[in-house]
């Protein structure tokens, strides 16, 4: 039998383990802070702020979305990756996240070593906006002007994801645009919506309140397939751009360090938040596939798309942001 001083000494080694666990299991405790590194009304901010109603239903405490804009998404992101790691300071980002160290002269932190991955929450297609008064109705008419009129046609983005989406457009149709860029998917959507801009790359989240706006035509989409949220809307190679596919994604993140129990667990109320009735089906709405990958998978992931971006940038398809 193992005497008393043995039993002490043993509980006493097990104390930090039964602690951490405690912890993890209590999370959350108190408020958890979201940030958002862009501005409001666009496509991440919608995404994210749904999802916050969801988690606040299934956690039981209160959340707080964020907007930190500027940057491109780096000054949100940077306070993130230099918060606790607690599971309390989180940040929902899209793809712009990893694009960023192709597309800038310098990030103050490394996009996947600096975060803690907690959940791939949805992947989204872009959509090619144009304005009512645009001298094009749909892509084909977009790739005759543009070859009749080179270097006259514009173009907004609003980051590296829309801007990467119109570039490589142009690549493909073998035409020149000139990029504006704007500092979020609401701000070029109004100038569409006002003529002052005739065409730009968005989420389509972002451009969701638009898709019945007769001052907007919604060209295409840029996923492989069409959306269920606008069925009518054609793919790009359907409306005349063979080749053409491309996909944007919101995932949220931690600072680096974060406990994998912690991580798993703000994973796990992410899965539960989505099934939360009336967000499930305004998700639904906003096209959203919500086939959701945890910590592991979503780091894996990130490295995925980090080559995929190094390698677009070699080619020269991802253009320094000014």
């Amino acid at each position: 039998m193992l005497s008393t001083r043995r039993c002490m000494m043993l509980a006493a080694l097990g104390l930090p383990a039964l602690a951490r666990r405690a912890s993890a299991q209590a999370w959350p405790t108190r408020t958890v802070h979201v940030t958002v590194p862009y501005s409001p009304g666009g496509g991440t901010d919608v995404f994210a702020r749904l999802l916050g109603e969801g988690l606040r239903t299934t956690v039981g405490q209160n959340l707080v979305i964020e907007n930190r804009v500027g940057g491109n998404g780096v000054i949100g992101s940077q306070q993130i990756s230099r918060a606790e790691p607690d599971g309390y300071a989180l940040a929902v980002v899209t793809n712009t996240h990893t694009m960023n160290k192709y597309a800038m002269q310098s990030v103050p932190f490394d996009g996947i070593a600096d975060f803690t991955p907690i959940s791939l929450l949805s992947s989204f297609p872009m959509v090619i906006a144009a304005s009512a008064n645009a001298p094009f109705k749909d892509v084909r008419e977009l790739i005759a002007y543009a070859k009749a009129n080179p270097g006259k046609v514009s173009f907004g983005s609003s980051e590296a994801s829309t801007s990467y989406g119109g570039n490589e457009f142009a690549r493909l149709a073998g035409v020149t645009f000139e990029e504006i860029a704007y500092r979020g998917g609401a701000p070029l959507m109004n100038d569409i919506v006002a003529g002052n801009l005739p065409l730009g790359w968005t989420s389509i989240l972002s451009a969701s309140s638009y898709l019945k706006n007769d001052r907007v035509r919604i060209l295409a989409v840029t996923s492989a397939e069409r959306s269920a949220l606008a069925p009518a809307i054609p793919t790009v190679p359907e409306a005349g751009l063979a080749g053409y596919q491309y996909a944007g994604w919101y995932g949220m993140l931690g600072p680096a360090g974060m406990k994998p129990e912690v991580a798993e667990m703000i994973h796990a109320a992410n899965l539960k938040a989505i099934t939360v009735p009336q967000v499930r089906s305004r998700f639904i709405d906003l096209g959203a596939d919500l086939q959701m990958l945890g910590p592991r998978d979503f780091h894996g992931y990130l490295q995925q798309e980090d080559r995929r971006w190094a390698d677009a940038a070699k080619a020269g398809l991802i253009k320094p942001l000014q």
